[in-house]
């Protein structure tokens, strides 16, 4: 029987490889008997990282994921093809189709029911489709679903936690359920504590923490084993504006540092504002896919909002006379007219001499962008939050 070497020195080691050929590596080598000659995997900000020092559980936080992420960032991290998922009558997913680029933040966005949470949960093993087929970095979640575990990590809609555990032994039982060692257990916990603001509550039992540090908790209990691609399903539901704008700030920093993540939502904002890409998904079918911008400006309109000081009657005969002038007709809210025009410049000058002519001056003028709300009303005639006419199977609450 051949010796198993003390240390093995790889040159290069992903040079020439296929996505899965490079993610079959990384989970076979000895993470703690390898250096890695590769120098340009390992930038940091301060530089090179010399092969000398590469020994990786000697590496900084911010090398090693680095690291990761030139293994991770070839081809899409996840792909997912005609996938479709029936429950009973209902038809949760419709064949759907989309692509998840490698470091980047992916939204599924959708009201309650649109099929979501189905899709997730197909992606993550817990079900199967009924046909197409999904990939998560380059492996089939159906014939290769234990070596897909091995690479994810999921924070589902409830928080997956053990209430009478502290904090940190939640984080060391999921180290010892992915085969971790005792040692990696122990200062990943340490470190994951720090990251997400926990270390003075590590050893509380979970059942005394705030919604907002068990949702923290739970999201770094997803990490404990370092996965490349992240699911975090409706992460911020029920959390208060500070807790949902710290737990943002921690999902743009995981992926700064190379990690993949799939987040499904009905919060515009959340996707507007964290999502590099969103597929917009209703009633189990994709309608829109793209950037945040791109679906604004191919689905939406530039809003002009008009408001008259708390005088209706002024802005009731504003919306009269503005019928007709910018496509769509007016809406007024109280004392505020609103008008969707794919010309704002043009249509404002319009809309102004028009409103002087009758001897109506508005107190405020106000022209933005479209929301997403706006784009996905646009889409599908009804917003994202509101319920979905199909009431959602217990498998895609």
């Amino acid at each position: 029987m051949a010796k198993r070497p003390e240390l093995l020195v790889l040159d290069e080691p992903v040079a020439s490889l296929d996505q899965m050929m490079i993610t079959d590596l990384w989970l076979h080598i000895d993470h703690n008997s390898v250096i890695i000659s590769d120098h340009s995997a390992l930038k940091r900000e301060d530089g090179d990282v010399p092969a000398e020092s590469c020994r990786l559980p000697g590496l900084s936080h911010s090398a090693t994921w680095n690291l990761r992420r030139s293994l991770t960032m070839a081809d899409p991290a996840v792909t997912v093809t005609g996938l479709a998922k029936r429950f009973g009558q209902v038809l949760a997913l419709d064949g759907i189709d989309f692509a998840v680029p490698a470091g980047t933040i992916f939204g599924l966005l959708g009201p309650n029911g649109a099929g979501k949470t189905t899709a997730v949960r197909v992606l993550t093993t817990i079900i199967a489709p009924d046909r197409g087929e999904a990939r998560v970095l380059g492996y089939d979640v159906v014939r290769d679903a234990d070596t897909v575990r091995l690479n994810i990590g999921l924070a589902g809609q409830s928080a997956a936690v053990d209430a009478n555990l502290t904090g940190a032994e939640n984080l060391r039982l999921v180290g010892r359920l992915a085969q971790m060692r005792a040692a990696d257990i122990r200062d990943r916990t340490v470190e994951l504590l720090e990251r997400f603001d926990l270390r003075d509550a590590a050893d509380r039992p979970v059942r005394t923490y705030s919604g907002g540090m068990r949702r923290r908790l739970d999201v770094a209990a997803s990490l404990v084993h370092r996965p490349p691609v992240l699911f975090l399903d409706e992460p911020t539901t029920g959390l208060d504006l500070q807790s949902r704008g710290e737990l943002w700030a921690m999902i743009r920093e995981l992926v700064e540092e190379g990690t993949t993540v799939l987040l499904t939502t009905q919060y515009l904002e959340e996707a507007d504002r964290l999502a590099n890409r969103v597929a917009v998904i209703d009633r189990g079918k994709v309608i829109a896919e793209g950037t945040p911008a791109d679906l604004k400006a191919e689905f939406g309109a530039t809003v002009i909002e008009l408001g008259f000081a708390d005088q209706q009657e002024r802005a009731t005969r504003a919306v009269d006379l503005l019928s007709g002038l910018a496509g769509d007709p007016p809406e007024r809210d109280r004392d505020t007219v609103r008008l969707n025009t794919p010309d704002g410049a043009h249509v404002l000058g319009d809309v102004l001499r028009t409103l002087e002519a009758d001897g109506l001056s508005p107190t405020t003028i106000a022209v933005r962008e479209p929301s997403l709300d706006e784009v996905f009303l646009a889409l599908t005639g009804h917003h994202a939050e509101d319920t979905a006419d199909t009431p959602p199977h217990r498998e895609d609450a």
